[in-house]
């Protein structure tokens, strides 16, 4: 199976470094899309010709449909910039949707920290994604582009794109598989804004979205 590689970036300026990462799997006849949201600063660093380059209107959303829709491959992978792969990620994600009853799926998350607490909520996370079968997209969330585009897409919604799209598949009874393999995420975001913090920040968000507030109205406290 042939996998297109679909990346939103804004202002990356570390894109190269995490290029140079993702290259060191075996592409074989898998292909690279950056979808910048910005004037293509991020694009304007890319040293790697065999990158498939585009820009978008910012929003991840946008971003990661404008991908697909240039996407040549059977399969999508949507990756964050700031989210190394497991080893043979690629053959997992093939043998995983080997299973013609499994229509997308994700990796178990983990973070570039040693810190006990950030262990011990990318364990929560991926307990909790296996249980409700909703990864989030710092998990690397892969699907059947064919199913994607049944599904039509990720919505134009600010926030919780990744969420209300598997909720998607699940409305379709399509099956999401989360591999045993974990993604390396950053912990830059939760060390920064502070690890407690973030984590009931995202418990409240995720609450208030199920209660069905509208995502595009909680933006403004993700921030």
């Amino acid at each position: 199976m042939n996998i297109s590689i679909i990346i939103p970036v804004f202002n990356e300026s570390n894109i190269n470094l995490f290029l140079e990462k993702l290259f060191k799997h075996d592409m074989k006849n898998n292909e690279i899309i950056i979808v910048d949201g910005n004037d293509s600063s991020t694009i304007k660093l890319i040293k790697n010709e065999q990158v498939i380059k585009t820009n978008s209107i910012k929003g991840r959303a946008n971003q990661m449909n404008k991908g697909a829709s240039l996407a040549s491959k059977d399969i999508l992978l949507f990756l964050h910039a700031d989210t190394i792969l497991p080893k043979n990620a690629f053959d997992i994600i093939s043998t995983i949707l080997e299973n013609k009853n499994i229509q997308a799926g994700a990796f178990d998350l983990s973070f570039d920290s040693n810190r006990f607490i950030l262990s011990i909520i990318a364990k929560v996370a991926s307990w909790r994604s296996r249980i409700t079968k909703v990864p989030y997209g710092d998990q690397a969330i892969f699907i059947r582009k064919n199913i994607f585009e049944k599904i039509k897409g990720y919505e134009n919604i600010s926030l919780m794109e990744d969420v209300n799209l598997m909720q998607k598949l699940k409305k379709e009874n399509l099956n999401i598989k989360i591999s045993k393999q974990k993604v390396i995420t950053s912990a830059r975001k939760w060390e920064n804004k502070g690890i407690i913090y973030t984590t009931l920040r995202n418990w409240i968000l995720i609450s208030l979205y199920y209660c069905g507030v509208n995502p595009n109205k909680l933006t403004k406290f993700y921030t």
